[in-house]
């Protein structure tokens, strides 16, 4: 029986950004969900990602506006790093992309068999587009570095979400960070949520953010937008660029009966030491909680 031969399609670009730069940026899932869209109005709401010959990676694309999304994924064939990614999409469409260092820059170069669905201009345009949004993004002096910290708790995942995110307990646990922090608003997908405490003397402070995505017992993704400074929301200026489009990410698996917990976020250098402090205390604290 004859086949019928798939067409192959390359892209590439390069970006002003050494290799391990763009390799981390390229890889990471909080990265990704910064990167990974072809145009402003849209967005990818998750992001997983197990980087090695066997692994799998899943990422969930969406209309800003909510009126289309879908999933993403595929498994690795080979994984060579600083190199080569090779992957099947659950297709079966093979992807091929390379990365060649330079002085100081990194050629990307992504070869993909085409699907039947859609005209081929219309597919290259479009890997094309987040190809460039990719190098855009990884050519930021201020890339934020994403931080990692997870750990066991010996309760059902459904316990650890709800307890994660219930007022009372949500206090109880990030009094590691503020005694007095707390939540107004709703975990729910797309809601407004404030995440403020007092300081010192008195003066109510804190974050003014979006559940970019909550799948129950699974994910949460929260999107901080800017600051707050008692009945004031800042949004944009100087003092809210470093946090505006930032990132914090929790993941949930259920381990043998138990729950990780996996707690990824966007960080910049001036509270880094503060956060690897400070995210250690606060998940004990939830461990404890759920654990009682």
């Amino acid at each position: 029986m004859a086949t019928t031969e798939k067409t192959v399609i390359t892209i590439e670009a390069t970006v002003n950004a050494p290799i391990e730069k763009v390799w981390e940026v390229w890889t990471h899932p909080v990265h990704i969900m910064h990167w990974n869209n072809a145009s402003a109005d849209w967005q990818t709401t998750f992001a997983e990602n197990d980087l090695r010959k066997g692994g799998s990676f899943s990422s969930r694309m969406e209309a800003k506006d909510g009126s289309f999304g879908f999933d993403f994924g595929g498994i690795y064939d080979s994984v060579t790093e600083h190199e080569q990614i090779v992957y099947t999409m659950g297709d079966g469409r093979k992807v091929n992309t390379s990365f060649e260092a330079g002085n100081g820059t990194t050629k990307v170069t992504t070869v993909f068999e085409a699907e039947s669905q859609n005209p081929i201009d219309m597919q290259r345009t479009g890997w094309q587009s987040i190809l460039d949004n990719f190098k855009s993004y990884a050519e930021k002096k201020t890339t934020i570095t994403p931080l990692h910290f997870e750990i066991m708790i010996d309760a059902p995942v459904e316990k650890v979400y709800a307890t994660m995110i219930a007022d009372k307990t949500y206090q109880e646990w990030t009094a590691a960070f503020n005694p007095t922090s707390k939540y107004k608003g709703s975990w729910d997908k797309n809601a407004k949520i404030l995440f403020v405490g007092t300081d010192k003397e008195g003066n109510v402070g804190g974050m003014i953010s979006r559940i970019k995505e909550n799948m129950p017992n699974k994910f949460i993704s929260i999107e901080h937008l800017g600051l707050v400074k008692g009945e004031e929301e800042i949004t944009s200026g100087p003092e809210v660029e470093a946090w505006a489009g930032g990132l914090e990410n929790y993941t949930f698996k259920t381990v043998d009966g138990k729950t990780l917990l996996q707690v990824d976020m966007d960080s910049n250098e001036d509270f880094k030491s503060y956060f690897m402090e400070m995210w250690p205390k606060a998940l004990d604290l939830l461990k404890s909680i759920c654990e009682k």
